[in-house]
Formats: C-alpha cells, sequence, structure tokens
C-alpha cells in the first residue's frame, strides 16, 4: 500500500531544532513521516533517532575517527557531500533544514532548486547566500518558510498583504542573559554564562550569538531578504518574556502582533503545514497569567555586533557571508576558551575592515569569501591568545 504522507527530510536532526522536530512529527504521525535524518559528530545519537523512526537513509556529515557500529541497520550514508543529497531527496516534500552556520547554504540550495518546501532553521545559509538563495527559490518554485519565530510570526501577520502596504517590521529580542549586565563586566563572562539564555532552550553557537545580538542581526538580514523590507523599516526592541514574537505596522496605522509562550514546536509545525493549521497542545496564551509585557530598547553601544551584523547586511555582496564567518570563528573560539566576551565583535569588525566587499555571482564566490574570512579570523584569534 502507498503511503500517502507527506516526507519530511531533517537536517540536522541530532541538534536542538531538529529534536524539536522530530517531537512536532511524532505528534503528526498521520500527516507526516521521515524519509532521512542526517547529523554531523553525534553518530549515536543519530543512531537512536534512526532506530525510533526507521527513515529510508541516514546521513552521517562528519563520521570521525572511530569505528561506528550502528544498531540501525539502514541505507547509512557518509561525508558532507551528502548532505545535498538528503536535501534533494525524492521521497522529501519539505526539508528542514536545522543545520548549524554557514554549513546549511549547499542544502538550503539544493532543496530549493528542486521545488521542495524549504522549513529553514538555518538562517546562516540565507544570510550568506543572499541573493543566490532567493533565486534557487525563483527557479525551484516550491517554498521557503520560515521556523525562526520572528520570521514565522511576520509571515502569519502579513498573511497575503502585499510588502508595499508595509510601514515597518518590529522583531523582539530577548536580550539575553547579559540584558542587565554593565558592559564593564562583559570580561568576566564565561561560556557557561553565555549559553544560560533566560527564555529559550537552543544549541550552543547560536545561544551565544543571542548573547552577544548577533543572532538578531541575522535576523534583520533574514527579514529584509524574505519580506523585501527595506533595512530603515525593520526595528528591533527587547522583550524579556519572549511573548511577542515580531510586529508588522501596515501603512495605515494598524499594528498587528503574534503571541505566544517561547517554544520552536509551534513555528516548527506551522512551516510544515501553512497555510494550514494543525490540532496542537501546547500550552495556550493567557493575557492575565501572563502580565505585563515590557519592552525596552536596545543597548546598541555595548553590544556591537548587532551594528556590524546589519551594517554587513547594507553593504550586500560578500559581506554578510564575511561577518557570518568570522562570527563562526570568533564564537567557537569564545566556547573553547581561547577568547574573551568582549572580544569577539573586535575579531569580526577587523575581519571586515580588511576585506573588500565583492558581487556574488555564483556559490564560488560566497565559499571564497567565507574562507578567506575563516581565515583571517583565525590569525586573529591566534594573535589574541
Amino acid at each position: 500500500m502507498t503511503d500517502s504522507r507527506t516526507g519530511v527530510a531533517v537536517l540536522g536532526a541530532t541538534g536542538s531544532i531538529g529534536r524539536s522536530t522530530l517531537n512536532v512529527l511524532a505528534r503528526h504521525r498521520d500527516r507526516f513521516r521521515v524519509v532521512t535524518l542526517t547529523g554531523a559528530r553525534r553518530a549515536e545519537e543519530l543512531d537512536r533517532l534512526a532506530c525510533e523512526v526507521d527513515p529510508e537513509f541516514v546521513v552521517l556529515a562528519e563520521p570521525g575517527g572511530e569505528a561506528f557500529r550502528p544498531a540501525w541497520n539502514g541505507d547509512w550514508r557518509f561525508g558532507r557531500e551528502a548532505l545535498a543529497e538528503a536535501a534533494a531527496c525524492s521521497g522529501a516534500s519539505i526539508v528542514v533544514n536545522a543545520l548549524v552556520g554557514f554549513a546549511g547554504l549547499e542544502s538550503t540550495l539544493a532543496a530549493l532548486e528542486t521545488g521542495r518546501r524549504l522549513a529553514l532553521a538555518n538562517k546562516e545559509s540565507l544570510v550568506a547566500g543572499g541573493e543566490l538563495v532567493l533565486a534557487a527559490w525563483r527557479r525551484g518554485g516550491g517554498r521557503l518558510v520560515p521556523i525562526d519565530s520572528e520570521h514565522s510570526a511576520i509571515l502569519q501577520c502579513l498573511g497575503n498583504r502585499p510588502s508595499e502596504e508595509v510601514e515597518r517590521l518590529i522583531l523582539t529580542a530577548s536580550g539575553g542573559p547579559f540584558r542587565t549586565t554593565p558592559a564593564s563586566r562583559f570580561a568576566e563572562i564565561r561560556p557557561e554564562d553565555a549559553l544560560a539564555h533566560p527564555t529559550w532552550s537552543m544549541g550552543d553557537k547560536i545561544t551565544v550569538d543571542s548573547a552577544t545580538l548577533a543572532n538578531k542581526a541575522l535576523e534583520v538580514i533574514e527579514a529584509h531578504l524574505l519580506f523585501g523590507i527595506p533595512y530603515d523599516d525593520i526595528e528591533v526592541v527587547v522583550h524579556p518574556p519572549s511573548i511577542v514574537h515580531s510586529f508588522v505596522e501596515f501603512r495605515d496605522g494598524s499594528t498587528v502582533a503574534q503571541l505566544g509562550h517561547p517554544t520552536m514546536e509551534v513555528p516548527i509545525l506551522y512551516a510544515l503545514s501553512a497555510p494550514e493549521r494543525l490540532t496542537n497542545d501546547y500550552r495556550r496564551f493567557d493575557p492575565v497569567e501572563t502580565g505585563p509585557l515590557e519592552f525596552e530598547r536596545l543597548r546598541y553601544e555595548d553590544f556591537p555586533m548587532f551594528g556590524l551584523g546589519v551594517a554587513a547586511g547594507r553593504d550586500g555582496g560578500t559581506r554578510p557571508a564575511a561577518y557570518n564567518a568570522a562570527n563562526e570563528i570568533a564564537v567557537r573560539a569564545f566556547l573553547e576558551g581561547r577568547l574573551s566576551f568582549p572580544a569577539i565583535p573586535g575579531v569580526v569588525e577587523r575581519v571586515l575592515d580588511s576585506m573588500p566587499v565583492c558581487p556574488v555571482r555564483s556559490l564560488d564566490d560566497v565559499v571564497a569569501a567565507d574562507t578567506e574570512a575563516r581565515r583571517r579570523a583565525t590569525e586573529m584569534v591566534g594573535r589574541s591568545t
């Protein structure tokens, strides 16, 4: 008997978004089936997930040096080149790209070129790839649905209204773990401090990006690309409870917001089913129980990664790719104890200042900018330790 359920490829299945996606899919087994799973280094965890969902094949992108004997005896594929195979898998109508960082770009392009619905959590691929990603989307004719709670909120608030009717977008930011920490104490911040996010449970890299506000800069670039709204019309406010995920203000003065308790499972479900809304038993929003919805202004001077990122987006070309690459190197060095928290923006700024802005004509242009920015950032981290 033919399985009529919608096939889903989950890229980055062992990460925070990947695991949340599998939780959502498990509650909707009558509607979806998992066709393929991919993971980077967590072979045992990927093996366990494969035993649970029994996909058509599994990709372990970075096998490692030790012998691995999986319990799941299905089709295992190895190496990063197999990620694009998973993104273009014939049995998957939906691709969830929950990979971390620039490594997700080729999978994003592969999914869009083949006309899949791409549920995108890997914002770095859109930021770095820019017009390449949008062009692949246009050629493939599929659908790109953001998983980020802020962009999911904007999509829902916009409905079918054209961008010409939008006055501005307002993205919210939790403020991260250092919202009230004086900048004079940033040198004392340890990796475990940065990973203690007050409202969201995320992977290490994105959690540090939230602490520096680099993540919010990436989201501004993403909003500009996804919705065609000028940078001057995109704002960010700090909203510690993380209940309001974004606002859309229309030219007639009406402002529409999307609200809900902080969880990635709600935007994941919407990305899988939009515009249809499937039944979900997640905690309901109670305005009385929630209480006041407080908002604050962003501390631009204390968190320079935000301004650097938005400026990179405005510059366009290869600049966003260079910003993203330098940030990935600096964040890794911070997590490994080789770079201080306040030194992260210094490394990124010096890399950007040392590299020209070049036009992006092909994937090779983006890869070259990414590679060079990583090389320069690595050298700068080495000199600072």
